[in-house]
C-alpha cells in the first residue's frame, strides 16, 4: 500500500506525522504545485492532500488510488463528483480545529476594536513616556457588552464563537446560508437584517456558490459603519476589492481577516496595499493552525485512513 502525502508542510514540520508508515510504504512531500500533482501520484494507493487539486485531470493516470483523505475540512480542491464515479473513497476530519479558530476570531475582533496597533506604537514609540498622563485615548474604542454580533454559517466554529460572544454580553444573531440550519438557540435572521443590525459580523460558512462573495458592494452599503468585519472562513465569501472600497470610503470601521481571496495573497489584491493597521489584520490563513490543532489534524487523518483500510466508514465524504 504506496501512501503519498501531498503537502506534508502544510501540517508544520514540528508535527510528526510517521503514524502513517504503520499502514503502509509512505512519500510525503513539503509542497506539491499543482502542475506535480499528476506525475506524484500516478502510482498511489491512497492520497493525503490539502489544497492539491485532485480531478480528472490530475487523476488520470492514478489508476491505483482508493483513497483521498484531506488534511483539512474543506474538500473543495477535491472533484467529488469524479470520485464518486471512480469508487474513490473521500474523507475529511472536523472538529479538530474549532477551539483555535474560535479564539484566532475574537483576536482579530480585538486587534480592530481596541486599535491595538496604534497603542502599542505610541508606548514604543516614546510618545507615552513623553506624555505627562498616566493613560491615553487618543483612538476612543467601545465594549462587546451589550452588542449585537452576527454569524454567518452556525456550525461548530460559528457555535463556539456565539458562545464566547455571549459571554461577552453580546446579542447573537445568524444566517444561515444553506436554509439548512435552524437553531433554537439563537435568533436567526436575514442576510440583510444580520448586516444592517450587527455590530460585528464574522464568517464561518464553506465556500460554494451561495457563499461566494457573499459579502460584497451591496452588503457594505447595509452594514453600519462602525461594524467590524471577521472572515475566518474563505477568501472569496468576501469579495476583497469591495472590502477595501468600504475601508477607504469609511463604510465599515474595520476588518480582520485569515484569509483572502487568492492565497497567499496575490500581488493584485488591493488589500495587500491597505496599510491602516488600525482598521485592518490580515493572518496568513492560520487560525486553524495552533499545535494541537494541527497534532488532532494528523491524528484524524490518520484514524480516516486506517479505518478504510479495515474495512470501516470514517468521515466519508463520498
Amino acid at each position: 500500500m504506496k501512501i503519498v502525502i501531498l503537502e506534508r508542510n502544510t501540517v508544520g514540520t514540528d508535527v510528526d506525522v510517521s503514524c502513517f508508515e504503520q499502514l503502509g510504504k509512505v512519500v510525503a512531500y513539503p509542497i506539491t504545485a499543482p502542475d506535480q500533482v499528476a506525475s506524484r501520484v500516478e502510482d498511489a494507493d491512497i492520497i493525503i492532500a490539502n489544497k492539491s487539486p485532485l480531478n480528472p485531470t490530475t487523476l488520470a493516470n492514478a489508476k491505483n488510488v482508493k483513497m483521498i483523505a484531506e488534511f483539512a475540512t474543506g474538500y473543495d480542491n477535491i472533484d467529488i463528483a469524479y470520485c464518486k464515479e471512480r469508487g474513490i473513497r473521500v474523507a475529511n476530519v472536523s472538529g479538530y480545529s474549532t477551539p483555535a479558530v474560535v479564539q484566532h476570531t475574537f483576536a482579530l475582533a480585538f486587534y480592530v476594536l481596541e486599535h491595538l496597533a496604534y497603542y502599542d506604537n505610541y508606548v514604543k514609540s516614546g510618545a507615552y513616556g513623553a506624555q505627562p498622563g498616566f493613560s491615553n485615548f487618543d483612538i476612543p474604542f467601545t465594549e462587546l457588552e451589550g452588542k449585537t454580533w452576527g454569524i454567518i454559517g452556525l456550525g461548530n466554529i460559528g457555535r463556539g464563537v456565539a458562545k464566547v460572544a455571549e459571554s461577552f454580553g453580546c446579542n447573537v444573531i445568524y444566517y444561515s446560508a444553506s436554509g439548512k440550519n435552524n437553531s433554537s438557540e439563537y435568533k436567526q435572521a436575514t442576510l440583510d437584517e444580520l448586516l444592517e443590525k450587527s455590530d460585528f459580523i464574522s464568517c464561518h460558512c464553506p465556500l460554494n456558490d451561495k457563499t461566494k462573495y457573499l459579502i460584497d458592494s451591496s452588503a457594505f452599503n447595509i452594514m453600519k459603519k462602525t461594524a467590524i468585519l471577521i472572515n475566518v472562513a474563505r477568501g472569496a465569501v468576501v469579495n476583497n476589492s469591495d472590502l477595501y472600497d468600504a475601508l477607504v470610503e469609511g463604510k465599515i470601521a474595520g476588518a480582520g481577516l485569515d484569509v483572502v481571496d487568492g492565497e497567499p495573497i496575490l500581488p493584485d489584491n488591493p488589500l495587500g496595499k491597505f496599510t491602516d493597521s488600525n482598521r485592518l489584520i490580515i493572518t496568513p490563513h492560520m487560525a486553524w493552525a495552533s499545535t494541537e490543532a494541527r497534532n488532532r489534524c494528523v491524528q484524524e487523518a490518520y484514524k480516516n485512513v486506517e479505518a478504510f483500510l479495515n474495512g470501516q466508514e470514517r468521515n466519508v465524504i463520498v
